[in-house]
């Protein structure tokens, strides 16, 4: 999920090791797996993106230790259902997401607090900073979480997000996006992504996405179509696996 030579503090439980880093380069990968955190084209990280080094940790137990917590009791039968939050039907294409949690030697990431949050059908966000003149929908919020079972799966069942302007740059639009937020033990160990949908023909014109400049990482952040995940007469089905570590991990929006 992130280069352990940027973000060493994160437990290895999470992120790996210098050790997991150095095989990763000896079984061929490369040096650097993220993109700049400065990345010109995508003009809000020149802003947002750290300018001093990470300051690292000496009690990492500790700051986890009285740091807040969470657990099967914070997450109810609706938290992964966003279309049965609110009385009425959201309005949009209805789909179920699933996949699984996994490290960097395909072992199950159990007990994952696993967090999305997007756009509604309309490429609208239910929050007041988001002026985009595409409407609300009043039976739809955007955000959803569940916990991992023991094969480090997850589900959610939602409505396809739209593409939706950002002001970038000139005609600049966001391909339909699912932001995903993952969870550790504790929440020093929070990490970010964004899964796409396959086929959008707005990837070649998104800047975040095109930061991710080695074609297989950035084909992993694409979900698949998984016809057997589709629900008959109710939802379609995709399928995306999130890789904590490794050669194989998930790009994550470190910086960003």
């Amino acid at each position: 999920m992130t280069t352990p030579l940027t973000q060493a503090t994160i437990s290895t439980e999470i992120t790996g090791s210098r050790e997991h880093y150095a095989r990763h380069l000896a079984d061929g990968g490369s040096a650097r797996t993220h993109p700049d955190r400065a990345y010109p084209p995508y003009r809000s990280s020149l802003l947002r993106h750290p300018k001093q080094p990470l300051v690292a940790v000496r009690d990492p137990e500790m700051v986890e230790l009285s740091g807040p917590a969470f657990g099967v009791t914070d997450i109810t039968d609706l938290d992964h259902d966003l279309t049965r939050q609110h009385q009425g039907e959201p309005l949009g294409e209805r789909i179920t997401v699933t996949g699984r949690v996994l490290d960097r030697d395909g072992r199950p990431v159990r007990g994952q607090l696993v967090e999305i949050w997007q756009a509604n059908a309309s490429g609208r966000y239910a929050h007041q900073r988001d002026q985009h003149p595409a409407p609300l929908d009043p039976n739809f919020t955007g955000v959803g979480r569940c916990l991992t079972d023991d094969q480090g799966g997850y589900r959610f069942v939602t409505v396809k997000p739209g593409a939706y302007p950002w002001r970038n740059h000139d005609n600049a639009w966001r391909p339909a996006h699912i932001h995903f937020s993952l969870f550790g033990t504790a929440f020093t160990q929070r990490l970010v992504t964004q899964m796409y949908f396959p086929g959008d023909p707005l990837f070649p014109y998104d800047p975040i996405l095109q930061s991710v400049t080695d074609d297989r990482a950035r084909e992993r952040l694409v979900a698949a179509y998984d016809h057997e995940r589709s629900v008959p007469e109710w939802s379609l089905g995709y399928h995306w696996d999130i890789v904590l570590d490794g050669p194989a991990a998930t790009w994550t929006e470190e910086g960003h």
